[in-house]
């Protein structure tokens, strides 16, 4: 069995949740304030610490095209420094709409009151995370 963390990076919020490859199931552990894509590496360290993870995914932010974009380096650069960092394999997931997929599963739970930046971003992490799994051979 192995366990899998998730990050769906953003700039100012990067969201985390956690999943195994026997269930290819996940669900979200929290988001991380970032300043301009800056974590506090201490938190993500602690999350790293507890859940003692055997992979890294982090989302790819796409263009609708498949093209990428100024986020899309800027993601890869975060994968690129948990790798340095913390010496985990860290894997890339396109996550194209996993947001808009993240506020309506959100949005169908809670209504409104449901849409909290924090909540979304750890949403889309799992949506990223079950869609890696599904992408992995079996």
């Amino acid at each position: 069995m192995a366990t899998v963390i998730a990050f769906d990076f953003g700039t100012y919020s990067i969201g985390a949740a956690i999943g195994q490859d026997i269930t290819r199931t996940a669900r979200p552990l929290c988001a991380f304030k970032a300043r301009d894509g800056k974590p506090n590496w201490q938190e993500i360290e602690k999350i790293l610490l507890e859940w003692q993870p055997d992979y890294l995914v982090v989302g790819l932010p796409l263009n609708m095209d498949g093209t990428e974009q100024e986020l899309t380096q800027r993601a890869k650069k975060f994968a690129n420094r948990l790798h340095g960092r913390f010496g985990f394999q860290v894997q890339l997931q396109d996550e194209r709409l996993s947001t808009v997929e993240a506020k309506a599963q959100l949005f169908e739970k809670g209504g409104f009151q449901a849409l909290k930046k924090g909540k979304i971003d750890a949403g889309s992490a799992v949506i990223i995370l079950e869609s890696w799994f599904d992408n992995i051979v079996k």
